[in-house]
């Protein structure tokens, strides 16, 4: 395991502070530089480049945003801001606006950046190695950055010049496709700028390697050749919403060609893989522990640090009386996602928490309604970590599945149908889901739709809970259309209906206690009962140390809650969204107050 060190990059330019947390590793922490000091040197202006990654994540990717899909749900009540968000039931004056400011200030960040590193000239060879490696990497955020934005917003300000440079605040709405196209320019730059993983100047997935950029544009080439809801620009007409790709199918397609080409120089260098567990990807993210798999990561380690929930909001539950202290999850797992995994897909168990820890460290098995995210459990950490609510934790934000997910993807939509190369990329990730065992993961779709259908569902079952299942339903069109689905599916298990009617009524299990960190329990073994035992059958368990749980019912360590059609949690879900309405969001009030450009360019609808 690599030893990591906290580093506080301060930088203070043109009068504003700007503060990085990330973990890089063996930097000691710098002095403030003053504007004309920043880039006389390539030392002082990576510590700028730190703090643009600073700036790059935010808590409300994966908590607000991550929720409100076929796969994760809020547990708060439902007149919270956050269950009202994940359910569509909003308005601007609650549309979160961390993410947004956020994404902005790492975007002037980055404008200042391209500006004066473009400008350097590296007094040795070494030295221009890395200035350029430098402007490399923010070219590498702006892109992603802009990416975060336009994928929740739509149309949005586009500044590519530092502010001083352009000499005003004020900003309008541009063209999401103009963006877009921006931002794979961006990308095609800095893969350019960029060295591979392998030249050694990339210390950690924490910072932007060649192979990391070659994914984060196939993922901007796929959302820009994608659905979006769109509207006219010169109106804000209501009549003119509608949900549609753009308007150039040449174009298009040649997003679509740059998705595949990336993903594909990806696989064919070799330096990234897929491990040959599942689990193992998780238990190394918690750990700190790096591998091929991971190709970006951002980085989480100390007391200040940027969206440090990670392992407490989005996570199993843990007394805090418990050995390993207090984990108190406020994003739930929708119960319907447990049974879209099919026999023997190991992703399940790790993907899903199905128990929670006591005070007095028992794995209580949990009930439908209370089931939570598993990939980042306190359960497997060696240590606590800094604090409760900071575990240490690294966001992923790319894995090499992802990109032989995308190249699927990518070559499906190029050929209008499955190719042998895409069949195979496809099935890499689908073995390893089994455990490495090829007869378990049946015959992969031969045509166009079938194979869509296919990648959709595959990319929900490898990439739950990581940030992107909300926004990939839009870019495919079917958001809407997905979600209805969900619910009435999630009522059709509350009544045991259809493809439910045979699922476990009864789990009985033994409460058995963890003892240490790095638990080794993945899922806690159950005797599963379609009816209700017979007294006999219950006399036995009791006798032999079993515990019989109704699964159906609010019996949990935390958070349990009935289900049932009629209950009102159940009711709920997705109870605010529209078709041609919630698959964009709307600015927060404050955004548009905040920005004179802004006004009188809400989205339509709101």
């Amino acid at each position: 395991m690599k030893k990591i060190l906290n580093n506080i990059a301060i930088v203070v330019l043109s009068g504003v502070m700007l503060t990085s947390c990330k973990k890089f590793l063996d930097r000691k922490n710098e002095a403030s530089f003053d504007s004309e000091s920043t880039f006389q040197d390539a030392s002082r202006a990576e510590m700028f480049v730190y703090g643009i990654y600073s700036l790059s994540f935010n808590r409300e990717l994966y908590y607000q945003f991550g929720m409100g899909t076929d796969e994760c749900i809020s547990t708060e009540g439902e007149t919270n801001s956050k269950n009202m968000f994940a359910n569509y039931a909003y308005s601007p004056d609650i549309v979160p606006t961390d993410t947004y400011a956020a994404m902005y200030r790492a975007i002037e960040y980055a404008n200042i950046g391209i500006k004066n590193l473009s400008a350097m000239k590296g007094a040795t060879d070494a030295e221009q190695k890395k200035i350029t490696m430098l402007l490399g990497e923010s070219y590498a955020l702006r892109a992603m950055c802009y990416l975060n934005v336009v994928r929740l917003f739509g149309d949005c300000p586009y500044p590519t010049i530092p502010v001083q440079d352009a000499g005003t605040f004020i900003s309008s709405r541009v063209s999401r496709d103009t963006i877009y196209d921006g931002c794979v320019a961006d990308l095609q730059k800095a893969i350019e700028l960029l060295p591979w993983k392998s030249e050694g100047m990339i210390p950690t997935p924490e910072r932007f390697s060649k192979n990391a950029a070659y994914g984060i544009l196939a993922r901007t080439a796929l959302y820009a050749a994608g659905y979006s809801l769109r509207w006219d620009l010169n109106t804000y007409a209501a009549s003119s919403i509608q949900m549609a790709q753009r308007s150039d199918a040449a174009r298009i397609k040649q997003l679509y060609q740059i998705a595949s080409d990336a993903c594909n120089a990806v696989m064919q260098k070799g330096e990234n893989s897929l491990l040959p567990s599942y689990e193992t990807v998780f238990r190394d993210l918690v750990n700190g522990r790096y591998n091929n798999e991971s190709m970006l990561e951002f980085g989480q380690y100390g007391t200040d640090v940027n969206g440090s929930a990670i392992g407490y909001t989005n996570v199993m539950f843990s007394h805090t009386s418990s050995l390993f202290g207090k984990a108190q999850p406020a994003m739930g797992v929708m119960p319907t996602f447990y049974y879209d995994f099919e026999n023997g897909d190991t992703r399940r168990d790790v993907s899903i928490c199905t128990y929670g820890i006591t005070a007095t460290n028992g794995r209580q098995l949990n009930p439908y309604g209370a089931n939570t995210i598993g990939k980042f459990r306190v359960t497997w950490k060696g240590s606590a970590g800094t604090a409760i609510n900071k575990r240490d934790i690294n966001w992923p934000w790319l894995r090499y599945s992802d990109v032989l997910l995308m190249y699927a993807e990518a070559q499906n939509e190029l050929n209008n149908g499955p190719t042998p190369a895409g069949k195979a990329a496809y099935e890499q990730v689908r073995k390893r889901g089994f455990g490495g065992d090829a007869s378990k993961i049946g015959t992969t779709p031969a045509t166009y739709q079938d194979f869509r259908n296919a990648i959709i569902n595959e990319r929900k079952l490898e990439l739950s809970f990581e940030g992107w299942r909300r926004t990939d339903l839009v870019r495919w069109g079917i958001q809407y259309e997905a979600l209805t689905q969900c619910k009435q599916n999630l009522i059709d298990m509350a009544n045991k209906a259809g493809k439910y009617a045979t699922i476990d009524q009864y789990r009985a299990y033994k409460l058995e206690t963890a003892t240490n960190w790095n638990d080794p329990v993945v899922a806690v073994p159950f005797i599963g009962y379609k009816t209700a035992p017979t007294a006999a059958d219950k006399a036995t368990l009791t006798a032999n140390g079993y515990t019989l749980l109704d699964m159906y019912s609010a019996t949990a360590v935390s958070g349990g809650q009935v289900l049932g059609a009629t209950q009102a949690w159940v009711k709920a879900i997705f109870r605010g969204i529209e078709k041609n309405k919630t698959e964009l969001l709307p600015l927060n009030t404050t955004t548009i107050n905040n920005n004179p450009g802004l006004v009188g360019q809400q989205h339509p609808l709101y």
